[in-house]
């Protein structure tokens, strides 16, 4: 006859069985954030990521300069972990501020090409936005355009319609004017281009598009997701806007459209510094570029992730290889030859 198991040996062998048959734990914590992107452009993947690591990701939104202020201020005492915002620029400026930290991951290096992402890691791009020409449909031949060095040419006199020069996309800009053409010749062609403003700069980019599509100017330059936002709004005017003006991709004989990222850095007092890693990973990975795409009208920072069908409705293109960092590095002077040149 068999001896009868112990209690004890009964108890062990149910709680191994339990535990082979329960859910992995998942990680415990949080992480903060201080975004300068809006709520509903950056929380549902968030959310994501709390379902699936259990990591608490607390939000404060805000605008660019005053976060920056938030983070020097606070200084050793700040509660954020991430820093999120939307221009290299403005990335850059976080970094020379002091506020970032180096971040080395195989994972964002893996998923994020070189050009974008800050050289010694301070920062990463997560999405890609491009900035091209849209033009009239009804008034402008797509033969007229060519580069953004064209749109210096007399021929487009009263024709043109920019955001002001306070406007960190069009500072960008003429940085990588400057990186490629120096700053001479980038302030000449900054004062052809104001000399055919079709009226003085006003407005976002969104506006820039619909003042094309009502007469008031034939051209203008912005960034594709606010076109592609209005392609797909709810609103009827919007909708109505994008359908009367195109995307026209210049420089592709040479350095390739003006492209800029929206991006993060792990802050330089990261108090729940891994769980910031680990969120940053995520951004990059492929189910949030995905959304990125489809959602944002954003071009995926990571090559393995197509973009919307919206985007690919515009056409490929070739992207400017320069890295986004040195539009950061040359903000200084663009803003001033944008000042030289009357760019108000």
């Amino acid at each position: 006859m068999s001896n009868p198991l112990k209690p004890s040996t009964i108890l062990s062998a149910f709680c191994l069985l339990s535990s082979l048959l329960a859910p992995p734990v998942l990680a415990s914590g949080e992480v903060n954030i201080y975004s300068a992107r809006k709520e509903d452009l950056i929380k549902p993947l968030l959310d994501d990521f709390s379902r699936q690591t259990g990591i608490a990701v607390n939000l404060v939104t805000g605008k660019e300069e005053a976060l920056l202020q938030r983070l020097q201020s606070e200084g050793a005492n700040t509660p954020a972990d991430m820093l999120l915002t939307t221009d290299a620029g403005r990335l850059s400026a976080a970094r020379k501020a002091g506020v970032l930290q180096a971040v080395k991951s195989e994972a964002l290096t893996a998923r994020i090409p070189a050009s974008y992402r800050d050289p010694e890691g301070y920062w990463y791009g997560l999405s890609v936005r491009a900035r091209p020409i849209i033009y009239a449909r009804d008034r402008v031949r797509p033969a007229d355009l060519s580069t953004y060095e064209n749109l210096a040419d007399p021929k487009w006199k009263g024709r043109i319609c920019v955001r002001s020069s306070d406007s960190v996309y069009n500072q960008s800009l003429v940085a990588g004017l400057i990186s490629h053409q120096g700053e001479a010749r980038t302030e000449a062609w900054a004062k052809g281009l104001v000399a055919n403003f079709a009226r003085p700069p006003a407005g976002g980019d969104r506006d820039q598009i619909k003042a094309v599509a009502a007469g008031e100017c034939d051209v203008t330059l912005a960034n594709t997701y606010y076109l592609g936002g209005m392609v797909n709004s709810s609103d009827e005017a919007e909708k109505q806007a994008a359908a009367k003006v195109a995307v026209f991709w210049p420089d592709a004989q040479t350095t390739g459209v003006h492209v800029n990222v929206s991006g993060a850095g792990i802050t330089a007092h990261a108090r729940n510094r891994d769980n910031a890693v680990r969120l940053l990973e995520f951004l990059a990975g492929d189910s949030a570029q995905r959304w990125y795409a489809e959602t944002n009208n954003e071009y995926p920072v990571n090559p393995a992730i197509p973009p919307s069908a919206t985007l690919k409705a515009w056409g490929e293109f070739k992207a400017d290889t320069l890295n986004v960092a040195k539009l950061g590095e040359l903000n200084a002077t663009a803003v001033q030859v944008m000042d030289r040149a009357g760019w108000k």
